[in-house]
This record gives structure tokens, C-alpha cells and sequence, in this order.
């Protein structure tokens, strides 16, 4: 808990909010990552954040957190989403609210899930309470970028990584005898930061022809966190059963255009669908269904420049190491904006955002 003699300025108490949001990151997926803080007399008394999935939400937490509750009926709450107004895993937090007679609300952006999407709102309003909607809303915005496109999309956010050499390569041609296994571009401190990446996604993607080549595990073992479901791209059936994706030590979904088995053990999952190296919107589709709302794509480049071509990507991240093969497989080609630079030892990690 923060306090501060600082004037009440709302862009400051909701960046705390959204740096409270930030520690549900990979834990509360797929809804949204939610901060609150409430303020007495230009003082910070409670805080806090969803910190998991079908648990209590930011708003219960900071209550809760207010050592004396006859405060917050002199207080102002903020939240960088609006409050919900409907019964799921938990109550109404809009009830909530009202029951504890805090009589100002301020809020980063409105919510897009069609349950609540200005409900919300519309209670507190409706019980007597001041609510002022639009604080830093482009910053509230893109802490949760994943919800709002699952929610305005009905798909997964969808963000694409790889590595490619200083002279544009991401893998060497692999001909007949070529070792199985990675051949390395970035240091191990960019690998250490996807496996943290990995942590903050519901899911990552790759096709057959990285699971044949690099026989990756797709799992985390050099960050703390949760795997993500281990989303394999098959049409044919090539992927042998004893490949590492098969594994136990994550669940794995295997999509297909053949005749699916029923699977290869309780953590491995096959799914007809109607795909294509060009066409990937049915296995989104399918994910959405899923509740999955976030996917990194470790593919290699016909999947990776297959979902560029069809626009369907939001974010790529791409490592640019120090090695040079000369020949071999091409880095994509990538049209998107440069948002974010970096460097991570001798590797330079660039972001670019789709649209």
C-alpha cells in the first residue's frame, strides 16, 4: 500500500492501477488484468489486483484492504476497467461498490464484454455514485490488449516471435541428415525472456516443420509460471507420438485435416479442422471457443508469413543476433509499425504492431 501528499491528480492513481494490473499477468486470463486503488483525502488506503482466474476481483481486494471501512464512504475508488455488473465466477463488483457507499468511481476504459459493457456504469449511476469513464484510456487500453481483441475480434491476440540472422536468415536449410534441434540465434538472455513470455500467454503455436526440425518442448523452464497450452499445427499426421509437444508436462492441442485419433495420452488433444498454410482463421475460430484469448506463434516461416499475409497478427517481436549464416530460410517479411527497440546483450529485439 502506497501513500502519498501528492495532489489527487487521476492520471496518477491510475497508473498505479494499471501497475497493480500488471501482476495478474499470465495468471487471470481470459479476463481482464484489473488494478484498483482507493483514495482518502489524497491518500491511497486500499489497493489491489485480480490476481487469478475465478478468484476475487481488483475492486474486492482493495476494499477489503481498507483497515477502517467507515473511510470509504468519504472515498474514491479507482479501476482501469469498468466495474462488472453481472454474476459469474464471483458477484457483481458494481454491488459491491454501492454497498460500501464509496460514492466517486473513476475508470481507465469501459469494458467490451458484451455481460457487461457499460452495465456497470449504468448501476453505479443509477445507485447515486459519481463516475467519471476515460482516464488514460490508450494506456488502459494496451495493458489489456489481449481481452479487447478476443472480445472486438472474437479471436486470440495474436503475436509472433522468431530470430532472425544478420543477414536475414532464421534457420539453415535443413537437407536429408541434417541433426534434429535448434541451431541457435539469440544469446541465452532473449531465450530467457520468451520463456518468460511464454508465461503471460494462454497458448503457443508451431507448425510441423519446427516440431520435425527443432523437436522443441514449448514449455517453461527457465522463467517461473504457468505453461501455456502447446498448440500444434499437423495437417497429416507427420509429428511422431514420442515428440517432446507430446509430452505430459503441458497440455497439447494437435490440429489436423486428417482423420484424428482420439489421442496419444491425457494431455495431448487431436482436432479435425478445415486449415490451411494460408487460411489459420478456423484454428483461431476454434481457439476463441476455447476461451483462449492469447497466442504466441514460435512457428517457422510458412507459418509465420502465412498469418502476416493474412493480416492475422497484432504484435511481432523479433530477435536480430550477431550470427550470419549466408544462405538458408528466409526471415519473414513484416509490413507492421516499429513501436519498441531494445537490446538484450548482443541481440537487438524489435516490436512492431499490426495496424
Amino acid at each position: 500500500m502506497q501513500n502519498t501528499n501528492s495532489p489527487q491528480e487521476p492520471e496518477l492513481f491510475m497508473q498505479r492501477c494499471l501497475e497493480l494490473a500488471l501482476n495478474g499477468l499470465g495468471a487471470v486470463a481470459p479476463n481482464p488484468l484489473v488494478g484498483a486503488v482507493i483514495v482518502h483525502q489524497g491518500k491511497v488506503i486500499g489497493e489491489g489486483y485480480h490476481r487469478k482466474f475465478g478468484q476475487a476481483h481488483a475492486e474486492v481486494h482493495a476494499i477489503r484492504s481498507v483497515q477502517n471501512q467507515d473511510w470509504l464512504k468519504e472515498s474514491t475508488l479507482y479501476v482501469n476497467l469498468e466495474p462488472c455488473s453481472h454474476t459469474g465466477k464471483t458477484p457483481p463488483c458494481s454491488d459491491l461498490i454501492i454497498e460500501s457507499g464509496i460514492p466517486e468511481v473513476i475508470i481507465g476504459t469501459v469494458d467490451d464484454n458484451s455481460l457487461v459493457a457499460g452495465r456497470g456504469i449504468e448501476k453505479l449511476r443509477k445507485a447515486g455514485v459519481a463516475v467519471t469513464v476515460g482516464i488514460l484510456p490508450e494506456a488502459c487500453y494496451h495493458l489489456n490488449r489481449r481481452f479487447f481483441t478476443y472480445h472486438r475480434k472474437k479471436r486470440p491476440y495474436i503475436i509472433l516471435k522468431w530470430a532472425q540472422t544478420l543477414d536475414g536468415f532464421i534457420d539453415i536449410e535443413r537437407i536429408p541428415g541434417t541433426p534434429v534441434g535448434v541451431n541457435w540465434i539469440s544469446t541465452p538472455l532473449s531465450r530467457t525472456l520468451v520463456h518468460r513470455w511464454r508465461s503471460e500467454e494462454q497458448g503457443i503455436l508451431v507448425g510441423t516443420n519446427t516440431v520435425l526440425a527443432d523437436n522443441p518442448q514449448l514449455n517453461l523452464r527457465y522463467w517461473e509460471g504457468n505453461n501455456p497450452i502447446r498448440l500444434v499445427l499437423d495437417r497429416n499426421l507427420r509429428i511422431p507420438t514420442d515428440a517432446a509437444v507430446m509430452d505430459a508436462s503441458a497440455p497439447t492441442l494437435v490440429y489436423t485435416n486428417a482423420t484424428a485419433p482420439f489421442s496419444v495420452s491425457g494431455s495431448v488433444q487431436y482436432i479435425e479442422c478445415a486449415f490451411t498454410d494460408r487460411n489459420l482463421q478456423p484454428v483461431f475460430d476454434d481457439l476463441y471457443q476455447r476461451g483462449i484469448a492469447s497466442v504466441l506463434v514460435e512457428g517457422g516461416q510458412k507459418v509465420l508469413q502465412g498469418l502476416i499475409q493474412s493480416g492475422l497478427w497484432d504484435e511481432a517481436r523479433v530477435f536480430i543476433g550477431k550470427k550470419t549464416f549466408e544462405w538458408g530460410v528466409s526471415a519473414p517479411e513484416l509490413p507492421g509499425n516499429q513501436v519498441e527497440e531494445q537490446y538484450l546483450g548482443s541481440d537487438r529485439m524489435v516490436v512492431y504492431r499490426n495496424g
